[in-house]
């Protein structure tokens, strides 16, 4: 079933208010509460009628297929996939696959509500992402993740919290305990955007948001769910993210732990909170979360550069 429609042109005012929402705990990511503080919204392009595209799934579907069905998280990946990384497979719809569209291959990353057979029932979200080399904490250290993406659905689960699904996420432990064992520290989650009149049933572009720890590791802190900007849907979008630790420029004595992304060009730049905890940087891709519904994300051109100090 899907949610009521928005008015782009309302959508462009309302989101400059600020408010903030609770929502119940989550058993994915850092397992904390969702508390929803957004920023100033920039300008959002109007989406564009969409077309057909040579390597969507439509119509109907099963939640898992015989084909998507892998014995472990690592077994059914491509023998030389074009993609960077180890892969990450917990979704019995669709393994890894890939198209070549005009001379460019791209990584097909397809998941459903519902699909992930690898961990316990009703615990972690279905996911295909890509693992990536992790850094140190010495400052000069980093690690770096360009690609281009393509998105043609994402998650609709009927509410804010639940819909949209990640395409990429910045994550790192940390001294001191709590939250997760592993945990993010900031993701990217792209949410639908439905079109008007014939298309009002059709997801035409995505909002894209970076959702942000607000501390480390502290049960309950909560999230910041900023948005950062729209993409229509097929349309490709260079993707740039580093994550690492340099010195602080008001105090040589201290460190700051960055995560700074340019995403279609525009930067997106965040330090992470208490960076003298953090203990590594690494990067994570693909397809992750999906509550309700397919996601279905497109990765290209993707490199990845680790510098240890």
């Amino acid at each position: 079933m899907k949610k009521s429609k928005f008015n782009y042109k309302l959508l462009s005012i309302t989101t400059l208010i600020v408010f903030v929402a609770f929502f119940s705990c989550t058993k994915d990511g850092l397992g904390l509460s969702e508390d929803i503080l957004f920023t100033d919204a920039p300008d959002l392009t109007d989406p564009v009628d969409p077309v057909a595209i040579s390597d969507e799934d439509t119509g109907p579907y099963t939640t898992c297929n015989p084909e998507g069905e892998n014995a472990t998280r690592t077994s059914d990946d491509l023998p030389n996939p074009v993609n960077v990384g180890t892969i990450d497979d917990r979704s019995c719809y669709a393994n890894y696959k890939e198209s070549t569209i005009d001379g460019v291959t791209w990584g097909i990353y397809n998941i459903t509500a519902g699909s992930n057979n690898q961990d316990a029932p009703n615990t972690l979200q279905p996911r295909i992402e890509r693992s990536l080399p992790i850094a140190n904490p010495n400052v000069g250290s980093f690690v770096k993740f360009k690609g281009d993406f393509r998105i043609l659905e994402v998650a609709d689960a009927g509410s804010f919290a639940q819909d949209g699904t990640y395409i990429a996420q910045a994550k790192g432990q940390h001294t001191g305990g709590g939250g997760s064992p592993d945990p993010a520290i900031c993701l990217y989650r792209a949410h639908p955007v439905y079109g008007s009149g014939s298309n009002a049933d059709k997801q035409v572009a995505f909002d894209i948001y970076a959702e942000r720890i607000l501390e480390r590791g502290g049960s309950g802190s909560g999230r910041e769910v900023v948005l950062l900007k729209r993409v229509n849907k097929n349309e490709i979008t260079s993707f740039d993210l580093e994550v690492g630790f340099k010195v602080d420029p008001n105090d040589a004595t201290k460190k700051i732990h960055y995560c700074n992304a340019i995403i279609g060009g525009e930067a997106f730049n965040w330090n992470v909170p208490d960076p003298d905890r953090g203990t590594q940087s690494k990067i994570r891709y693909g397809a992750y979360r999906v509550r309700g519904g397919r996601a279905q994300i497109r990765w290209a051109n993707t490199t990845h550069e680790r510098v240890e100090k």
